[in-house]
């Protein structure tokens, strides 16, 4: 399907790569689909051995110096599309959300008019009504002044363009206290008698929602650390982070690398789950804040204390462990020299949610006082380097015969421990 996309693109189109259309969505979509389709159309090439120029081909490094420069010039134009529908996608998201909202209101209307057949409409309805449409307009309001970041979920967008777990379950216990005290002053202005105004009152009581305050304040402290957590690991090199090119609802229960995370499932999901208890307490007793029982919400702060033990636990700095001489079949045993390749062992090499041949373009290492771009070798699917835990680079022949020193900087920009080497004649 690549294949087919890259040889459509000559064709062009209304919506191509260049399209004139000022901020299409469309445009940048289709443009960015083209992009991706004509780079792994060019790296299958290339793993096949297909498109080499006659000059080059005759010497196995040039031809893989060579390869590794027009895939970093085609990955750049895949990362600049990627970049334009990420944006373009991010205009156009504030609508959906607002929509979105908006349909949940009706969708509670329905609820309540079903339920009322028979039973008969009650204020407590009217309160969660108003309650429901005064928050709908708060949230549509702020989506609008935040469209360019993603409307009513600009909030829980973290700094890495991803969705955050804790921003997001922190959002949902807030606007769920605010929708619960919102329908408490709906009945408490529309109560014509003293003791019904009291009993409303009391029901504002800490002892009445002790557990729902305590979840709240926890779920939002613990959004605070995550953030100042994940900044000081990030400074400290001790957390690489990569942006992304566009927030996705998988952010919510995966990794940078897009592999699903226990400790963000099961704060997710344990969270939803009281969430709905909650929710449903409320429907059930709309005179008092929801009295979240306690044991479920020792579940909750389990589950929170367990997330962010998994943000501390998370990452780590990048290591090299050996150096060794790269070694083709059939090829003597030898010292390493200026022009050898040199194969770097550890871990840590690429960091999650960089494994695009972008961001492994962008991979340095440091022989000596030479910058040496670790150069990308394509195979069909992928890439065989760089790898997480190899590396292979040439030794430049302006570095000096002698100990020297060798360092790998991630496409994070985090330093690996520095490794000595004996460079000969």
């Amino acid at each position: 399907m690549a294949v087919q996309e890259a040889r459509q693109s000559v064709d062009g189109g209304a919506h191509g790569g260049g399209c004139t259309c000022g901020d299409c969505p469309h445009g940048a979509r289709a443009g960015h689909r083209r992009a991706v389709a004509e780079f792994l159309l060019k790296r299958d090439e290339f793993a096949a051995g297909q498109g080499l120029p006659a000059a080059v081909a005759h010497s196995a490094s040039a031809s893989r110096q060579w390869v590794s420069e027009e895939l970093t010039q085609s990955a750049e134009l895949v990362a600049e599309r990627g970049r334009a529908e990420g944006e373009a996608w991010l205009v156009r998201l504030w609508s959906r959300t607002a929509c979105t909202v908006w349909a949940g209101v009706i969708a509670l209307l329905l609820v309540q008019a079903l339920t009322a057949i028979g039973a008969g409409w009650t204020s407590a309805r009217t309160a969660g009504l108003l309650a429901a449409l005064l928050t709908a307009g708060a949230l549509t309001t702020a989506s609008w002044f935040h469209r360019a970041r993603g409307g009513a979920l600009a909030p829980v967008i973290g700094e890495d363009n991803r969705l955050s777990t804790s921003r997001a379950v922190a959002v949902g216990w807030v606007l769920f206290v605010v929708y619960a005290v919102l329908v408490l002053v709906g009945r408490l202005a529309a109560a014509s008698s003293p003791p019904e105004r009291d009993a409303l009152i009391r029901g504002l009581e800490l002892a009445r929602g002790a557990g729902v305050v305590t979840v709240l304040a926890v779920v939002c402290g613990i959004a605070v650390l995550v953030r100042r957590v994940v900044g000081l690991r990030v400074l400290g090199q001790r957390l690489q982070k990569v942006r992304a090119d566009r927030p996705r609802a998988a952010d919510l229960l995966t990794d940078d690398a897009g592999r699903g995370t226990f400790a963000d499932i099961q704060y997710v999901v344990i969270s939803t789950v009281a969430l709905l208890f909650a929710a449903v307490r409320l429907a059930r007793r709309p005179d008092q804040l929801p009295d979240l029982p306690w044991g479920l919400a020792v579940v909750v702060l389990i589950s929170a204390a367990t997330y962010v033990a998994g943000k501390y636990a998370e990452g780590g700095r990048p290591v090299i462990l050996s150096v060794v001489r790269a070694r083709e079949p059939g090829d003597l045993d030898a010292p390493i020299r200026t022009g050898d390749d040199i194969e770097i062992r550890g871990a840590g090499f690429v960091p999650p949610g960089a494994q695009g041949a972008e961001r492994l373009s962008r991979m340095t290492v440091r022989v000596g006082t030479v910058h040496v771009h670790v150069p990308l070798v394509p195979v069909s699917g992928g890439f065989s380097n760089p790898t997480d835990a190899v590396l292979t680079v040439p030794v430049p022949a302006d570095v000096e015969p002698g100990r020297v020193e060798v360092q790998v900087v991630t496409a994070a920009g985090v330093e690996t421990n520095r490794y000595g080497i004996d460079v000969t004649e």
